[in-house]
């Protein structure tokens, strides 16, 4: 071979070589880039998709969907605080029986929620020295109730002079009487900065929220012995069923025959944990199912829940 054509060979095996090796990082460097944006999209997909203490509800019961009143303002997958509260207090928003449930998860403030109460029709009775006030279709189904308790020599009454409707500033009241303890309990554990203590300290109460759930996500729990999620023992700012006027706690709520005579009225418990606590729905108990509600069973009771997953 002469020397020119082995030149001229050499020279087209080194082109060669070099565009494949150009082929080979090119395909590399797209492989990382499709891996690369993958990765990104499932964490972008994971963090939308929890809320700050569980997972947020992706599937909603057709029946409790339906059963809303409408103009409800659903909660989309973005709000994962409202979607959370709808699950733990949303029975009460497929009430029937002549109730009027309010049109979104959390008021506000205490405007619309004044506003709110004063558009619905409300009966006051005075339980032994106490003056509690219900929307009107509740109260008259809780007098029954009291009537039919009382000719079986038992006793339904309040646990307390806000046993019935409360106001907004009533919710924030008991919000911080969990928030404010447990920020120091957890503080004094070690558990929580000082300084993470006193910024969430100056957030409004309704700011409180989210990142009250974001602690408890840790462990770091909110409720009076700090063993469970706070929403176990007291609702939220603005998302409190006793706004609604459709919730009454009651003083004999451990005895299971009062709690029969109050569902055979309408009245059920729906917030699991809080045990003193029932909503009126208005409807009897085989009819729960078909408003989209399930049935949960804890410490021998019965809750109403919305079945949502």
């Amino acid at each position: 071979m002469q020397p020119s054509t082995l030149h001229a060979n050499r020279k087209t095996v080194l082109r060669l070589s070099q565009t494949l090796l150009a082929a080979l990082l090119l395909s590399l460097s797209l492989a990382c880039t499709n891996l690369w944006s993958s990765n990104r999209d499932a964490n972008s997909n994971s963090r939308n998709s929890r809320s700050p203490s569980q997972p947020a509800h992706t599937a909603m019961n057709s029946n409790f969907a339906s059963s809303l009143p409408q103009g409800f303002h659903i909660p989309d997958q973005s709000d994962a605080v409202g979607r959370r509260l709808l699950a733990e207090y949303g029975a009460m928003f497929v009430a029937r029986g002549g109730a009027q449930a309010p049109p979104t998860v959390i008021f506000a403030d205490d405007a619309e929620v004044s506003r709110w109460q004063s558009s619905v029709r409300t009966t006051r009775e005075d339980m032994g020295g106490m003056t509690m006030e219900l929307q009107a279709p509740a109260m008259a189904a809780l007098m029954q109730a009291r009537n039919e308790a009382q000719a079986a020599g038992l006793k339904i009454t309040p646990r307390g002079s806000d046993a019935a409707r409360r106001s907004y500033t009533d919710t924030i009241s008991l919000w911080l009487s969990r928030v404010e303890p447990g920020l120091q309990h957890w503080t004094n554990a070690g558990q929580l900065s000082q300084q993470d203590a006193d910024r969430i300290k100056r957030l409004s109460p309704r700011d409180q929220v989210s990142e009250i759930l974001q602690l408890e996500s840790r462990g770091l729990f909110f409720n009076r012995d700090f063993t469970r999620s706070i929403l176990s023992s007291v609702a939220a700012p603005g998302a409190s069923q006793h706004l609604s006027m459709l919730a009454f706690d009651v003083t004999e709520n451990d005895n299971p025959s009062v709690r029969k005579i109050l569902a055979h009225h309408g009245w059920f418990q729906t917030v699991i944990s809080d045990t003193p606590h029932f909503t009126y729905l208005g409807v009897s108990e085989d009819q729960l199912p078909s408003l989209g509600l399930k049935k949960v069973t804890n410490g021998g009771r019965t809750f109403w829940v919305p079945d949502v997953e």
